[in-house]
């Protein structure tokens, strides 16, 4: 039977998912659950992940969630899939997973929050928060100094020194790519004074093509999408407050 996975393209975590497996040749039908509609609390989603999140998989009968989890299991369970994704090594796995646990302990969804606050919560009917942005963005800022300086080390171009990436560069990088939404300013002002992030940023991205930047085109979508909105909702407000031409009596 094929591998379903159940996805929303919008979120960082399915889109590793959907990359590893165009990477590695793995044959999967993509099943659309919007998460905009509300579509992962229907009954027939919670049959699969009664978490009520995305991604989930499902092989065969075998059902599975949570991304990193969903990685790990791809790495094993289909032949052929080499071994710097989830190296066999005990100590090289190890410190794989060292960086994907930090990530979700320090990491979690701090780009996603940043460009929600910033960005993305008028598309669901919420205002912006600029307050919560900005303790965002702080948090955001202080775990990427932590990648340039503890994660990315002198030799090698990814993660741990390793010269080719594994399943901590693709996760990661997916999040970070969550920016791309945000105007260029905002993204420039981020990530700019980390120059090795961007170089590693640029190398995963240039390892993974073209499935990577295929993906990831989705992020395009969505700017302009929110763009139009905000524009919209702009030229309501001048719209409405603008005063009435009042006809001269004389």
């Amino acid at each position: 039977m094929t591998l379903k996975l159940y996805v929303d393209r919008i979120s960082p975590s399915c889109r590793e998912v959907i990359i590893f497996c165009k990477l590695n040749g793995i044959d999967f039908e993509e099943v659309t659950i919007s998460l905009s509609k509300h579509q992962q609390l229907s009954p027939e989603f919670q049959e699969v992940n009664p978490i009520k999140q995305v991604p989930a998989i499902m092989d065969g009968i075998f059902k599975l969630s949570e991304s990193h989890a969903i990685l790990r299991y791809l790495a094993f369970a289909f032949p052929g899939i080499a071994d710097h994704w989830y190296p066999a090594d005990l100590y090289k796995r190890a410190k794989v997973e060292s960086v994907l646990d930090w990530q979700r302990t320090t990491f979690p969804r701090g780009p996603a929050s940043y460009v929600f606050y910033s960005v993305s919560a008028p598309a669901v009917g919420l205002p912006l928060n600029t307050k919560a942005a900005a303790r965002t963005e702080k948090n955001l800022i202080a775990s990427l100094a932590t990648i340039e300086s503890v994660w990315l080390q002198k030799k090698g171009r990814f993660l741990l020194g390793n010269d080719q990436p594994s399943i901590a560069d693709l996760s990661l990088a997916c999040e970070i790519m969550t920016l791309e939404i945000v105007d260029e300013k905002d993204r420039e002002r981020i990530l700019g004074p980390f120059k090795r992030v961007l170089k590693w940023l640029d190398d995963t991205k240039n390892a993974m093509e073209p499935h990577f930047e295929e993906v990831h085109s989705t992020l395009s979508e969505i700017k302009e999408k929110l763009q139009k909105q905000r524009n919209a909702a702009g030229s309501k407000i001048t719209q409405s407050g603008r005063k009435p031409d009042l006809q001269s009596k004389m």
